[in-house]
Formats: structure tokens, C-alpha cells, sequence
């Protein structure tokens, strides 16, 4: 009997596998324990400092302890230390206290545990904003690109996901990147407007410092100004109860929701034209497709971003729920939920963004296939372009129309019963009725006549739109993104 190899813990485990497969390691270092602790020691330092400066009995000799000990963090202590008190911050209180013990008395001197904790939540949502914009900008700069490339080359359009009428390959793509900058307009518009909860005491009245400070409300209003800056924020809420506005997750949620639509609906556009061997996402020389069917080359990629795009989707469902129910200055039942709603919505958008980037900077088009579909419906599209060289030609309008509709009705019907090419054509070449245009046929229906401006329509959003809106991103524009499975 065979020894079994040794089992790495990790594997003995339960990980996400947002963490463990799918996400960039920028946005899991900004959602781990290291980020969230060290950044609540790095507020208690901005707190001390504040306090110092504006007059309260905090010593130079504090403050540096404090300073030289923010990523020294004893995590086995702090679990312990949790386990006996039941309580986070104050676990990480005497954790921070045990390395700092000149600086313990002062360390949360006059806050309330969603000081560091909600405070340290709009960091990260910030910072992870911050991690997915680029990457956004990138996937607009591929696809912006790629329709630059295809502007001219003429494609079935669907509507109903029936033959519609004739657009470009480089105008679809357009449609996909004009969505993808509507999420980054959202994007910066959140970054933009979040605030920091700032210094506000137990239940938002900062009736603490005010206590601290003497009643001198100047001071309080100072701190509040000073730790926010030092944060990075502009700007800090006037008004909140114990925590931020829960209203704040559910407006984050709600725009990587819509990104995660947009994502569903490109790769969803992909796996079809892949279907129709039209256009196809990258696929590894190794790649297997199928473990029964050796020819298969399935959108795995696409796939997997609609996949984790109704992850995604489904999110926003939490804070809604959230919000809703924070009795008075708060309850406590937001916290375990926000711990996992919140972080797995961004490595999903991050894993999402990710993925799709690797795909629109690979995609391959095949013109000959999206020609001979083309040139399979372009004879009935061309029926109004016949209609209106008859008419000139002296013919009837009405009369003409009929004639047509018959011809195209014999001509589906073969096709489709028969599975016999599109001979709509042949049949008005063979018509004695159509002669006065038969030298004008292949004129009226080639294929580039049924454009209309799509290939302006390109230039003018590839230009007035896209090129403003990464204007800011030069420099940070993601060229290309190897993906481990």
C-alpha cells in the first residue's frame, strides 16, 4: 500500500477561492489581518499625535513608541487576548500596549472601537477603489485598441439575437468599452465623494473629547480636521451615529454590482460569437477544452467572468439589508456579515478585472467566418437598396416590394428546410422583372454600403470619450495579464 505524501495545512482548510484562485495579491494584502491591524495602530498614532498637538499630556517619547511598533504585531496574543475579552479592538488595545508599554495609557485615548474599525473599513474600501480603477482603465485602453483595429470590418449585428441589420466589429467593441467607462465614472465618482467617519466618540456626539479638551468644541472640531488629514481624506461626516452611514456600503456595492453587469454582458457577447466562430478569447497552446471532446475550445475564460460577475451581482443584496435595519446609532448584527460581504465583492471585481483584461487583450477575430455569415443575410438586408434602384429605374415601388417579398420567402424557406446557401441573390439575378438593375447587384449589396456611420461613430468616441478618460491613467495602463489557471 502506497504512503500517503504529507498534507500542507492550506489544504486541510477552507480557503475562498476568490483568495486562493481568482484575485490579485494587491487587493488580498488589502483586505488581510496585517493591512487591517496595522492600520488601526497607525489611527491610534494619528489620534496621539492630534491630541498632542492640540494640548493634552502625550509625550514625544509616546509617540515614537508607538511609531516604531505599527507592523510589530503579536497575532497569537492578540487571539488570545480575544478569546478572554470577546473583543476585538480591545484584543488589539493590549496587544499594541504590550510592545508600547510608555505609550499604553494613551493608545485609544477617548475613542470607541468604530474609531479603528469603521475608519480602517473606509481605508481599505478607498485603497481597494484605488486597485481596480487602473484596471478598469485598462480593459477600456485594450478594447479601444481592438475597435481602432476593426472599425472598418463590416459584422452581422443581432437584435433578439436575430440577423438585424450590418455594424462593425470595431463598433461592438465600443459598446462593451462605453459601459466599462460608465463603471469607471462611478468609480472615481466613489473614491471622490467617500468620507472618513473621522473623530466622533461613542455614539457620534464626540461628547468624549469634548470631555478631554475641557468643553473647547474649537479643539474637538480641530482633531476631527487634523486625523482626517492625516488619514488621506478631504473630507470627514458632521453627522453619524456610532458608525459611518451604512448607506456608504450599499452605494460601493451597488457600483461594482453594475460593473459586474457590464462584465456579464461582454463575456456573455463573447462566448456567443465564439459559438458562431466568429471571434474568440485566448487560448493557451496546452489548453484543454474538454476532458472527452479533444477538438472542443471552450470560453473558459468568459465562462468564468459570468460566472463570478452574478457572485458579484448578487453582493449588493447585503448592504441593502444592512442598511436597513440599523436600529437607532447602530446594532451590532452588520459586523460579521460586513466582514465577508464587503471583501469578497472586491476580490471578485478584482479576479473579474483580472480575467477580463487577459481576455480583450487576446481576443481573435476571424474576418472570412464573419463575412460568409454576413454574405448569408446581406440579400435580404439589400431588399430596400433594390427597392429604391427600381424605382429609379422607372419600376413600381408597391410591385417591386411584392416581387421581393416572394423571392426572399422561397429562398428562407430553402434554407432553412434544405440547409441550402442564401440564393435570394441568384433568384433576382434569374428575374426578368429585376433586369433594368442586374448590372447594379453587387454594388447594392456590398457589405461596407450597410455601415452607416459606424466607423465614425468609432473616431468620435474613441477620441471625445476615451481618450480624456484614460488621460489620467497613462502610466498605469496594464499591457498584459498572465493568468495562473
Amino acid at each position: 500500500m502506497a504512503t500517503p505524501m504529507e498534507i500542507s495545512a492550506e489544504h486541510l482548510i477552507y480557503r475562498t477561492p476568490l483568495a486562493s484562485r481568482y484575485a490579485s495579491d494587491a487587493m488580498k494584502k488589502n483586505f488581510s489581518d496585517f493591512k487591517k491591524f496595522s492600520t488601526w495602530r497607525k489611527l491610534w498614532l494619528f489620534l496621539a499625535k492630534a491630541e498632542k498637538a492640540l494640548g493634552l499630556q502625550i509625550t514625544d517619547e509616546q509617540i515614537e513608541e508607538m511609531e516604531q511598533n505599527i507592523e510589530n504585531i503579536d497575532f497569537k496574543m492578540a487571539a488570545k487576548e480575544e478569546k478572554k475579552f470577546r473583543h476585538d479592538v480591545m484584543a488589539h488595545v493590549h496587544t499594541f500596549g504590550a510592545v508600547c508599554p510608555k505609550a499604553a495609557s494613551i493608545i485609544h485615548l477617548g475613542a470607541t472601537s468604530c474609531y479603528v474599525g469603521d475608519n480602517t473599513d473606509l481605508i481599505v474600501l478607498r485603497d481597494g477603489l484605488d486597485i481596480l480603477k487602473p484596471k478598469v482603465a485598462s480593459c477600456v485602453d485594450q478594447l479601444a485598441k481592438f475597435a481602432e483595429k476593426h472599425k472598418s470590418l463590416p459584422c452581422l449585428s443581432y437584435t433578439h439575437l436575430q440577423a438585424a441589420q450590418v455594424s462593425t466589429v470595431g463598433k461592438r467593441a465600443c459598446i462593451w468599452a462605453q459601459d466599462l467607462l460608465t463603471d469607471l465614472t462611478s468609480l472615481e465618482r466613489l473614491a471622490r465623494d467617500l468620507r472618513f467617519r473621522g473623530v466622533k466618540g461613542t455614539t457620534g456626539t464626540q461628547a468624549s473629547f469634548l470631555s478631554l479638551f475641557e468643553g473647547d468644541a474649537a479643539k474637538v472640531e480641530r482633531l476631527d480636521d487634523m486625523v482626517t488629514e492625516m488619514a488621506g481624506f478631504k473630507n470627514h461626516y458632521i453627522i453619524c451615529g456610532q458608525t459611518y452611514p451604512r448607506k456608504v456600503d450599499v452605494d460601493v456595492l451597488s457600483v461594482l454590482a453594475s460593473f459586474g453587469a457590464t462584465v456579464h454582458k461582454i463575456c456573455t457577447d463573447i462566448r456567443l460569437l465564439a459559438s458562431f466562430k466568429e471571434l474568440e478569447e485566448p487560448f493557451e497552446a496546452d489548453q484543454i477544452g474538454s476532458s472527452a471532446m479533444p477538438y472542443k475550445r471552450n470560453p473558459m475564460r468568459s465562462e468564468r467572468c459570468c460566472s463570478l460577475a452574478r457572485l458579484l451581482m448578487a453582493q449588493v443584496q447585503n448592504p441593502l439589508a444592512t442598511a436597513s435595519v440599523q436600529w437607532m446609532e447602530r446594532t451590532l448584527d452588520d459586523s460579521a456579515n460586513r466582514r465577508v460581504c464587503l471583501p469578497e465583492a472586491f476580490l471578485a471585481a478584482d479576479a473579474l478585472l483580472n480575467t477580463l483584461l487577459n481576455i480583450v487583450e487576446g481576443l481573435v477575430v476571424y474576418p472570412k467566418v464573419i463575412a460568409r455569415r454576413l454574405n448569408e443575410e446581406l440579400p435580404f438586408m439589400a431588399t430596400e437598396n433594390v427597392i429604391m434602384a427600381m424605382v429609379k429605374a422607372g419600376g413600381n415601388r408597391q410591385e417591386c416590394h411584392e416581387k421581393l417579398r416572394c423571392l426572399a420567402l422561397q429562398s428562407a424557406a430553402l434554407m432553412k428546410q434544405e440547409g441550402t446557401p442564401c440564393d435570394f441573390l441568384q433568384r433576382i439575378e434569374t428575374d426578368q422583372y429585376f433586369q433594368p438593375i442586374h448590372d447594379k447587384l453587387d454594388s447594392l449589396v456590398e457589405a461596407g454600403s450597410f455601415v452607416g456611420l459606424s466607423v465614425n461613430q468609432v473616431d468620435r468616441f474613441l477620441s471625445v470619450e476615451v481618450a480624456p478618460a484614460l488621460e489620467r491613467y497613462q502610466g498605469c495602463l496594464s499591457q498584459s495579464v498572465k493568468l495562473e489557471i
